[in-house]
């Protein structure tokens, strides 16, 4: 039977209404939550900072203390309600879209190309480049929306109608930016999970960039041009709205687009242009714990080497963040807290809990593969051999435990590395910010254990464990601000991870993370037992 109508993009409207009613329930859910986030940071801050001499000091206190410069930016109008309430969202919230974004793209992409999905809605009346198309409409309706709701939730709550804008166009472009890379990055690789690898890093580049230049001379930095992030930062919304920066973004786009498809033209269904490697033509897996290592290590060795580069950078900038401190006042206030040294200490306890936090993700991840191997048909041909369930399960959690230890300690080490370098004590330094990574291992396993548990009782909940992540990470930045109980704070296990280096190690908060850690693994391994094999 021949085709009525050909093309390369044919059927590219039924593929994006389709994606839409797929996601009808985590797209919008998402879109909500953001906008809530930034409106309900809107409300307490104008509790907090009634008026313009109280919001100029708190703007002040920010500006002058690096550590927090690096997390999420500088207020540039510190008499401006919007620009100090939403000081967080800015550069932080950039990035927690981005990660969203690239999720969903790749999503509709890479996953759908590798689950066999794909290969039949191409062998009928649907065009070779047409998934990717809806893909990439699908982050432009999606950023659209995200952006104008954004700017409606920001109006609502009183603030300027341009500000509010401005602020909901910074955030679609940043979403728009990395949902297009991701597409692009769903073009490279063979896997999803190697998209998904590659988009974060772009996202963990761009705002490593950003935190380093705005650290740097300059207002900002010549490294924060370079980052997406930086651009949705220097749109700066509720502080003079320069529309004009929009243009990079824009024109990031309108680079990225073309390439993906390029990219897509250069390839068959199924393959990436970075090909997997030949193995040898003798087999060298021995056993259950070889055949994890094969299968884990590509993502290790792609972690470690980012958080090795990414410590030295941030750890190499610590010793010059007083710098910053152009008031004497500034200065002199700052000493009484506790000096040069207070200021470097919280900049490098800040950077360790972020990674901390990344590192859970990479948790996430690794666990997740225990579904993945599932879900595709894999875990079938190793449960048929003498391998039991347990002995599998536990062979990827065991790895993924001791390989976020790794990463951490690698990332700990790499900060005290660059640091020890420019202060001349670098064996010292490197006890010292390692022995501070190693206090964020059990915040870490605490997320590997809650996908064992989702896999155990609710293999396709899985994903979910990203959403948990976020939810975490939202509780520890806002959950203060937004006036919440105690013990939900205390829901996020990274709410009981020490701040090291500047206090003393609560062994009592890590010992039970420990247990509570092993208590929801062994309530999924129990699951898991019970529960017959999922597709």
């Amino acid at each position: 039977m021949s085709r009525t109508r050909s093309g390369p993009f044919v059927g590219t409207w039924t593929m994006l209404r389709f994606a839409l009613r797929r996601d009808r329930i985590i797209l919008p859910a998402w879109v909500i939550g953001l906008v809530a986030m930034v409106s309900f940071s809107v409300a307490a801050t104008k509790d907090l900072y009634p008026d313009a001499q109280s919001r100029i000091e708190a703007s002040d206190a920010i500006n002058a203390t690096a550590a927090l410069v690096a997390l999420y930016g500088k207020v540039y109008d510190p008499t401006s309600l919007g620009a100090l309430s939403l000081i967080k969202m800015t550069a932080f919230g950039a990035a927690l879209i981005s990660v969203v974004f690239v999720f969903l793209i790749v999503r509709h992409t890479r996953t759908e190309e590798e689950s066999g999905r794909l290969e039949l809605l191409v062998s009928g009346v649907v065009g070779r480049s047409a998934p990717l198309a809806a893909a990439l409409l699908y982050a432009l309706l999606g950023s659209a929306a995200l952006g104008l709701l954004t700017a409606a939730g920001l109006l609502a709550v009183g603030l300027p109608a341009a500000g509010s804008a401005a602020f909901g166009l910074a955030w679609a472009l940043s979403a728009l930016v990395f949902g297009v890379a991701a597409g692009v990055a769903a073009q490279l690789t063979v896997s999803h999970r190697g998209a998904i690898g590659l988009g974060l890093a772009a996202i963990a580049l761009a705002y490593t960039l950003r935190a380093v230049g705005d650290l740097a001379d300059g207002d900002p930095g010549w490294l924060s041009w370079l980052s997406p992030i930086g651009w949705s930062q220097q749109i700066r919304p509720f502080a003079g709205d320069r529309w004009w920066v929009s243009a990079l973004p824009l024109i990031a786009t309108a680079i990225l687009v073309p390439v993906a498809f390029a990219l897509r033209s250069r390839r068959d269904l199924g393959s990436g242009l970075i090909p997997d490697r030949l193995g040898p033509a003798t087999g060298r897996i021995d056993g259950l714990v070889g055949l994890t290592v094969r299968l884990q290590r590509a993502m290790l060795v792609a972690w470690l080497a980012a958080a090795v580069v990414m410590g030295f950078v941030l750890g190499s900038v610590a010793e010059n963040v007083s710098g910053l401190l152009d008031s004497p006042q500034m200065r002199q206030y700052l000493e009484l807290l506790g000096g040069k040294q207070m200021i470097v200490d919280a900049f490098l306890a800040a950077e360790v809990s972020i990674f901390g936090i990344i590192v859970g993700g990479y948790a996430i991840a690794s666990v997740a593969r225990l579904r993945a191997e599932e879900s595709s048909g894999h875990a079938d041909l190793v449960l048929s051999t003498a391998t039991t369930r347990m002995r599998w399960a536990l062979s990827d959690f065991g790895f993924a435990l001791l390989a976020t230890g790794l990463v951490l300690i690698a990332g700990g080490a790499a900060i005290g590395l660059g640091h020890g370098v420019s202060v001349g004590d670098p064996v010292g330094q490197v006890a010292r910010m390692t022995s501070a990574a190693v206090a964020h291992i059990p915040a870490a396993w605490v997320m590997a254990a809650l996908v064992l548990a989702l896999f155990g009782w609710l293999p396709r909940a899985v994903p979910g464990a990203w959403g948990l992540l976020a939810v975490f990470v939202v509780l520890g930045e806002f959950g203060s601000l937004w006036k919440l109980a105690d013990w939900v704070l205390g829901l996020s296990p990274f709410a009981h991870s020490p701040t090291l280096p500047g206090e003393q190690v609560a062994a009592g908060s890590l010992i039970g993370l420990l247990v509570v850690g092993a208590a929801i693994a062994a309530l999924g391994l129990v699951g898991w037992r019970r529960r017959d094999l999922a597709g």
